[in-house]
């Protein structure tokens, strides 16, 4: 009942937001939706999974790519699209997945950043499938019961998704198998000496976090109906790393707070300091990763602590 309770009432709030916005405030908060979400699953397989990998991105830009694919060029009803589209996430992920667990750290991170850059090169070469560098434009959502979701009511199936994310992960994290998967994460010999099964722990989370990452890719691809090579490149996935690294990794609030942070702070310094704001973009996230490697979350439960214990 108490999470039914947060859950709608974290919708409310959300989408009474987007209700509230311009047509310019709200496409910056539609992505920034986004984001969250990614960065939630993404700081579940990078900080509870301990898994880095650089293919949530591909993963998302599969699931962006696959509605109007499938909706305007297979012709498929939307839910037959929808199923489809993550059925092939799911056998994309298991593809990548079940051999790169042999593999850890560094040597994971490369076949994961092989697997991005070459769905970069398929999208660039997917001739009229893919668009090629132009990508897929000029379409639209169908309605939906006769009902048209754009504006506002589209920032409510954004909402709704990000909202779905944080409480299926909370849930999921307080499982056994969230668990498993952080003793996995700390000391794979100890979960394997107590009967965990590492192998599919690992695949299991990253299928997981592939499949949330695809959904909200569905979903982006409406926002703009619009989507091209470039969204989808290795900028916004070490752009990804970063929010989940400096926001608290491991953690949930941690996740919102560095895609929050990182998100709207090249808005708040590019009029300041012009086309200097990357250099400083880069020197704040150096400066949070060594002066405060818990995160922005550490940072506030030290002084949370602190404040107690007064």
């Amino acid at each position: 009942m108490r999470t039914l309770l947060l859950v709608t009432l974290s919708v409310l709030v959300l989408s009474a937001i987007g209700f509230a916005l311009g047509p310019y405030q709200t496409d910056v908060y539609r992505k920034l939706l986004l984001w969250v979400a990614l960065a939630l699953s993404y700081n579940f397989l990078f900080g509870v999974a301990g898994q880095v990998a650089f293919s949530h991105f591909t993963f998302y830009g599969i699931g962006a790519y696959a509605m109007p694919i499938l909706l305007f060029q297979a012709g498929l009803p939307l839910p037959v699209a929808v199923v489809v589209a993550l059925v092939v996430v799911i056998l994309v992920a298991l593809a990548v997945a079940i051999p790169a667990t042999r593999l850890d750290g560094f040597y994971l991170a490369l076949a994961t950043l092989a697997l991005a850059q070459l769905f970069i090169v398929v999208l660039n070469e997917g001739g009229e499938v893919t668009g090629g560098t132009g990508g897929l434009t000029n379409y639209r959502l169908p309605d939906i019961a006769g009902v048209a979701l754009s504006g506002p009511r589209y920032t409510v199936v954004i909402v709704l998704v990000v909202v779905f994310t944080w409480f299926a992960l909370q849930r999921v994290d307080r499982s056994f198998f969230g668990r498993a998967c952080r003793a996995v994460r700390d000391n794979p010999q100890a979960a394997a000496a107590v009967g965990i099964d590492i192998a599919r722990t690992k695949v299991m989370a990253y299928v997981l976090t592939s499949a949330l990452a695809a959904v909200a890719g569905m979903v982006y691809a409406f926002v703009d109906n619009t989507v091209n090579p470039p969204i989808f490149g290795l900028e916004n996935t070490f752009l990804l790393l970063f929010m989940v690294i400096i926001g608290g990794s491991g953690s949930l609030p941690g996740a919102v707070i560095g895609a929050v942070l990182l998100y709207l702070l090249p808005f708040v310094l590019a009029p300041l300091i012009g086309h200097h704001h990357a250099l400083v973009f880069g020197l704040v996230m150096v400066a949070a990763v060594l002066l405060q490697p818990r995160g922005l979350i550490g940072v506030i439960e030290s002084l949370t602590a602190r404040w107690k214990r007064r």
